[in-house]
């Protein structure tokens, strides 16, 4: 409601008489300031006594000394994180005078003006947080966890002045020096750590050492997968010869079991699944020393796996966990690994989660899917737990391993009206299912593409062993039938292979992949991604395709690096066949962002991402293939980068590098089970 001249007039002249009032004071910082009426009867200012630059100061500029007597109005948070192994970062929820004037006061600061942050020397922590102590309750601040303020303390022994004399002399010869280093490492970490190089460096090869370095804490428990039970014993015989056959026991079932309570058995080898069955026997032998193999397997501590090592493992004075990839996809599954090789990490789940997983408190319990502080995490895990090199940083001499991606031909998609219809309306339920909903409605969606793609993955095949500069290669694949129709494609043709799956016996499995890497005329090995992705040594291939995709990308990785390690000549170049309108477009994109966070935590340097700008929010695979140079459109089939007399697919060869993908997968199949329910599922 606006106001007449009359009133805005008395307002103008009540106004006046209270600047009056307050000029008269004796306190008032407008003491040395005179106002009078203009003509108009308008204020104005004249400054009185100007000897400076400034005219005034309406209120003191605070100094260090009176910082907390400052007060703070509403209440600020803030998060301490390391950033190195000496320095630490505070992160503020709002901008706090008395907080900043304290940062200032300690001798190592130092501001970011990149990112708007103060650090500080690890050395000054403990003043900061005495100095920010007054200021509560309202300015809070996350203090650094006590285990990592305990792991920053400790006395290292520097693992340059560690003797190898005491490993045996027919397995030391043999080490390269990057595996001497980590042997060193190991022992300066007494035996209790995690050797997480990548995939076919031999892992093997280090953990043998460091379990000979401490032979005097045998017997010895090797913990493996069952297709790794006799490669394992026959490592033993090879590198250690001083352990005589008949004292290395591999339990393969619950007849042998005789052989753990004989006093002459010094090395025992067992499966994950053994170890669940005989559990007190086990920990009855009171084994000194324990070699976990592939521990990601371990990342369940719900699981009754975890749960029957944990007891093994409690009174042993070393424990060796081997693993390529330790987390297959989030920080979560790292937890029960790092709690074996010590028992007071961390305190609890719950604080880790809270801590590195974003845990957050849903309807349903803790969900501990995500990621924070991957920086600080890192830094702890490669200072207390793990040695980790790629092969691009030791083998300076093996050949690079390149990624393409294929797109297969629509035109040899199984798909008839109702299969298009039938896969739309999946998809359309996984983008609208519940998250509890989804791990469901994306596993029939993945079955239904397994069908489509199949005839399209067989004529490919064919394409393959006729193409120039193909020798030997691998097929993985995940469900049956796509096992069972390349096999047919291969008898068709008369090509010699192998074939290993989950039906294969572990007894039979080192003589198939003696045939394949010695046979010239094997040409193919076709293996199940879950029964054959890990463990085995297939470096006489220089091509491996892989017929589906997996959700975790670290199964992926690990079924490349069976060709791509040390004993492969050459270069290896991977292909990964991917169709459209199939769960292909939700997998792959997701693939890249969880190698996004592994990354982020140092345990892998690997990444699917293509050089193609993409937009957000499209789902269609094609968006993160890299198309060809299109010449005459008039060639190509309308929508698509395919051409019109193309066989079968477009290779899209890619460096891998960085792409925007679709935020809204981040938070596909956020639970562990899904991988386990994947691997365990009769398909």
């Amino acid at each position: 409601m606006s106001c007449s001249k009359e009133e805005i007039e008395r307002k103008r002249l009540a106004a006046i008489q209270k600047r009056q009032t307050k000029l008269s004071s004796p306190n008032s910082p407008l003491r040395n300031l005179s106002i009078s009426n203009t003509t108009q009867g308008s204020p104005s200012f004249t400054a009185q006594n100007i000897n400076g630059r400034k005219l005034y100061h309406p209120y003191k500029k605070p100094e260090i000394n009176d910082s907390e007597n400052i007060p703070v109005t509403k209440v600020v948070s803030g998060t301490i994180y390391l950033i190195s192994e000496s320095r630490f970062e505070v992160n503020l929820s709002e901008f706090c005078v008395p907080l900043i004037n304290i940062f200032k006061s300690l001798p190592s600061k130092c501001y970011d003006a990149n990112t708007k942050l103060w650090n500080f020397s690890i050395d000054d922590y403990e003043q900061l947080i005495s100095k920010v102590a007054p200021l509560a309750p309202h300015v809070i601040l996350g203090p650094l966890p006590a285990y990592v303020l305990k792991v920053l303390r400790e006395n290292a022994t520097d693992p340059n002045t560690i003797d190898l004399s005491p490993v045996e002399a027919t397995l030391r010869n043999k080490l390269m020096p990057f595996q001497e280093d980590g042997v060193r490492f190991g022992i300066a970490h007494r035996g209790r750590c995690m050797i997480a190089d990548d995939m076919g460096l031999g892992k093997t090869f280090q953990a043998l050492a460091i379990a000979s370095y401490y032979r005097h804490n045998w017997p010895l428990l090797i913990v493996t997968t069952s297709s790794m039970r006799d490669t394992w014993q026959n490592k033993v015989y090879e590198l250690l010869p001083s352990v005589p056959l008949m004292n290395i026991a591999t339990l393969s079932s619950g007849k042998d079991t005789q052989l753990v309570a004989d006093k002459q058995t010094e090395v025992v080898i067992v499966s994950y699944k053994i170890t669940t069955m005989h559990t007190d026997l086990l920990k009855s032998k009171n084994f000194g020393v324990i070699i976990l193999d592939e521990s990601h397997h371990l990342k369940s501590n719900k699981s009754q796996c975890t749960t029957a090592l944990v007891r093994v493992c409690r009174g042993a004075a070393r424990v060796l966990l081997l693993s390529g990839t330790p987390a297959l996809s989030r920080p979560a599954e790292l937890y029960t690994q790092l709690l074996l090789i010590d028992n007071k990490f961390f305190g609890s789940y719950t604080e880790y989660g809270k801590r590195y997983c974003a845990g957050r408190q849903t309807n349903f319990g803790w969900d501990m899917s995500g990621q924070s502080n991957l920086a600080e995490l890192q830094i702890l895990l490669q200072k207390k737990f793990l040695i980790r090199r790629t092969k691009e940083q030791v083998l300076t001499t093996l050949e690079s391993k390149t990624r393409e991606t294929v797109l297969l031909d629509d035109s040899l998609l199984q798909f008839s009206k109702e299969d298009q219809q039938e896969l739309s309306q999946m998809a359309d339920t996984w983008r609208t299912s519940r998250p509890a909903d989804k791990q469901s409605a994306l596993i029939t969606y993945f079955n239904e593409s397994a069908r489509v793609k199949t005839p399209a993955i067989c004529k490919y095949i064919k394409q393959v062993i006729k193409e120039e500069g193909v020798g030997k290669f691998l097929v993985f694949a995940h469900h049956r039938s796509v096992v069972r129709a390349v096999c047919a494609v291969l008898d068709d043709l008369s090509t010699r292979y192998i074939c290993i799956d989950g039906h294969t016996p572990a007894t039979t499995r080192a003589d198939l992949v003696e045939r394949f890497q010695h046979v010239s005329a094997c040409r193919c090995a076709v293996l199940s991604l879950t029964a054959a992705g890990a463990g085995l040594t297939l470096t006489a291939a220089n091509l491996v395709l892989f017929a589906e995709l997996h959700w975790n990308p670290g199964m992926l990785t690990q079924a490349e690096s069976r060709a791509h390690r040390i004993g492969s000549s050459g270069g290896v170049r991977v292909r990964y066949l991917l169709a459209r309108n199939t769960a292909d477009d939700f997998i792959w994109p997701m693939l890249q962002n969880k190698l996004d966070v592994l990354n982020n935590v140092g345990l892998s340097g690997d990444t699917f991402k293509d050089t193609a700008m993409t937009h957000q929010g499209n789902n269609n695979i094609t968006q993160y293939l890299t198309p060809n140079h299109i010449k005459n459109k008039n060639d190509y089939i309308p929508g698509t980068n395919i051409r019109k007399n193309s066989l079968q697919c477009d290779i899209s060869r890619n460096n891998i590098t960085e792409t925007e993908c679709p935020k809204n997968e981040d938070s596909f199949l956020e639970h562990d089970q899904d991988d386990d329910l994947l691997a365990n599922m009769e398909l």
